[in-house]
Formats: structure tokens, sequence, C-alpha cells
């Protein structure tokens, strides 16, 4: 799934020159599920947007699906995201004034699917995460764990085969957190890949294995 070769990644602001990665070698399998963790500073973030083709690196190569995805422009970046890749955000991300089931439906828009498709395919994911009844809700109608849920099924809209998820459960209570990394454990079932960035370790125990980073390098 992918394979990234002396990944490195340098910011400048002015003279100042700050490496965020050292010549990171990565290769993650296809659904396997990775946690990412580290201080704060260790390079998570940075990693983490550069094999969701946020962000691109300074130096090195990376292979997502055996497609080399670093030199790529902005535009190619935007179609590799949009049909390869969902994202799960720790602040949620939701559009505070659209529906849960306008927000699931968003990224299809943008990919381009008929309107038979999308609502097929809104359907089925409001059923996986549990809330078929809750679709005409606005994220502040709802607790943090459904609104999770609802970044999960738009994560899920065009059906990636990669998931990442940045601290997940961070501003969730204890049982919320189980309840959501169940169904990430459910997603690697069917065969999808996930990596998560998290600093919590029980939450990190739900993973395969884990990946430490310390000052831009893997430990």
């Amino acid at each position: 799934m992918i394979e990234m070769e002396r990944i490195s990644k340098v910011y400048r602001m002015g003279e100042v020159r700050l490496e965020a990665l050292k010549e990171i070698s990565l290769r993650i399998e296809a659904a396997e599920f990775i946690s990412i963790m580290g201080p704060s500073g260790s390079g998570k973030s940075t990693l983490l947007n550069i094999i969701g083709c946020l962000d691109t690196p300074s130096g090195g190569s990376y292979f997502l699906e055996e497609k080399n995805v670093a030199g790529l422009g902005f535009d190619e970046l935007s179609t590799v995201r949009n049909r390869k890749i969902g994202f799960v955000f720790q602040n949620f991300n939701l559009l505070p004034y659209a529906t849960t089931y306008e927000n699931i439906e968003l990224p299809m828009l943008f990919n381009g699917r008929s309107g038979k498709r999308r609502r097929e395919r809104v359907r089925e994911l409001l059923e996986m995460v549990g809330l078929v009844e809750w679709q005409h809700h606005r994220p502040s109608e709802l607790s943090g764990g459904q609104q999770q849920r609802v970044a999960i099924a738009r994560a899920l809209a065009n059906d990636p085969s990669l998931i990442l998820a940045d601290e997940p459960t961070g501003n969730l209570d204890s049982k919320t957190g189980e309840e959501i990394m169940g169904l990430f454990v459910k997603l690697q079932g069917q065969g999808r890949t996930i990596l998560m960035v998290t600093h919590d370790t029980h939450i990190a125990s739900y993973s395969q294995r884990t990946i430490q980073l310390l000052d831009g390098r893997i430990v």
C-alpha cells in the first residue's frame, strides 16, 4: 500500500531551517492498522500530511499503491486524495450548517457521482455508523461520538483504500473512544488500511503495530 524511501521534510522561515522529517523509510501493507506515536514536535502530523498528499516531501520517494506521488502537482495530489484517501480528524471538521446526510454526501459531489449513486451510498454509510435516525440533524445537535461517526462515514464516502486518522478519540470520553476504535477495527477487517496518530497507548493497542517517532526519525 505505502512505500517510503528516505523521506525528508524541511521548512524554511527566513534564515531558520527546520527539519521536520529526517530520511524516513517505511513500508505498510494493504489492510494493516498502524499507530504513529511520539512526543509533540516529533513529526507525526507532518508524516501523516505527506502520506495523505496534503503536503509534499523535500526529498525521497513515496509510492502509494505503486504510484510515485512524491513529485505530483497540486491538482494531481487532489485527485489522489479524493479517490484513494479518507481523513478523520480530532475536531471532526464537519460543516456546521450542513446536516449529517449533507456532510457525508459532500465528497461524492466533488467526485461527480450521480444523485442516485450518492443517495444509495449515503444510506449505506448511515446504516453502517448507526445514524439513520440522525441524518437530518446538524453537528451542533449531535454528541461528540456521533459527530466522529459522521466524520468516519464522510471519510468512507468515495470508498478509499486508505484511512488516515489524526487523534480520532482525542475529544471523546473513554467509552465513546472505545466505540470509535471498534469501528476502525471493523473497517480494517473489511480490507482497509488505517494509519492513526495518537498519544494514547491504550488506543494504540488496537492497531497491529506502532511506529514511534522522535525528532523527525523513526526510532
